[in-house]
């Protein structure tokens, strides 16, 4: 098992994307072309991190990170996923994640950022291509994509470095009507239900204390969280991204009632029907 430094390494490199943000209800707000480059300096025992972004209206922007250690407000898998953001949310401030997914020689990141009213304010994608290889970007991701039962494998990271926990999951998805979206979450004993109402891009969940929405994103993205953060709620940011029509992984951060950061999950999923 390598180390977090390790998984880190797995994103060296340029990448070559952008960075596109939304409103709370999808609506696309504006799309800046970007370069990240994260180079090993030595022998891999530091990170400098340039990040650029490429607006043709503007100067280039132009951030330069350095790294010799890995921030406890984030996690590393071994495919070289992540996420860093707010290690406790609380009331009247602003709170935030960054969740990032990687494939080969793609990544795609997902930021989502809530104003201090703890109202979802924004959505940034980034989607990115190593340097030399070419892109592949995928449409949409549909409501009709997501139908279907999905079985996967997951494995939870905690703060504290404590050993990795895997389990197995199920996600059964179905359409009740042309409105209406279910679905059936299973891991070990649990099981969770709920239904979301469809509204375009948007499916929005309504039948718990704190409504959440999973919003349809290009390249086959999907984020998935609460509309509002409230008091003496666990909530999940989740960013997904279908890799192909029958395989999707999705990563999930989880904050308990107090509004702790608790884990974070990697979840491989595959269509069996």
């Amino acid at each position: 098992m390598g180390s977090q430094w390790d998984y880190l390494l797995e994103n060296l490199g340029e990448w070559q994307g952008s960075f596109t943000r939304f409103g709370s209800d999808g609506t696309l707000l504006e799309d800046t072309p970007s370069v990240v480059i994260l180079e090993g300096l030595d022998n891999n025992n530091e990170i400098r991190q340039t990040i650029r972004y490429l607006n043709p209206d503007a100067p280039i922007n132009e951030k330069i990170l350095r790294y010799r250690t890995v921030n406890r407000s984030v996690l590393f898998f071994e495919t070289g996923a992540f996420s860093q953001g707010s290690m406790q949310w609380g009331p009247f401030s602003e709170f935030g994640a960054e969740l990032g997914l990687k494939v080969g020689d793609r990544r795609l990141r997902l930021i989502e950022s809530y104003d201090k009213a703890s109202e979802l304010n924004s959505l940034t994608l980034i989607r990115e291509t190593r340097a030399g290889t070419t892109p592949d970007e995928r449409p949409p991701l549909t409501v009709e994509q997501l139908v279907g039962v999905w079985q996967g494998k997951a494995t939870t990271l905690c703060p504290d470095w404590r050993p990795p926990i895997e389990f197995a999951t199920r996600l059964e998805v179905t359409l009740a009507d042309a409105d209406t979206l279910t679905q059936c979450l299973g891991f070990g004993d649990y099981v969770l239900r709920s239904s979301a109402r469809i509204e375009g891009s948007r499916l929005i969940f309504e039948e718990s204390d704190l409504p959440t929405q999973l919003l349809l994103l290009p390249d086959g993205g999907s984020a998935h969280c609460p509309i509002a953060i409230k008091p003496r709620q666990s909530f999940v940011l989740e960013v997904g991204w279908l890799i192909d029509p029958n395989h999707r992984q999705r990563l999930v951060r989880r904050y308990d009632a107090t509004g702790a950061w608790v884990s974070l999950t990697l979840i491989q999923e595959e269509k069996v029907s």
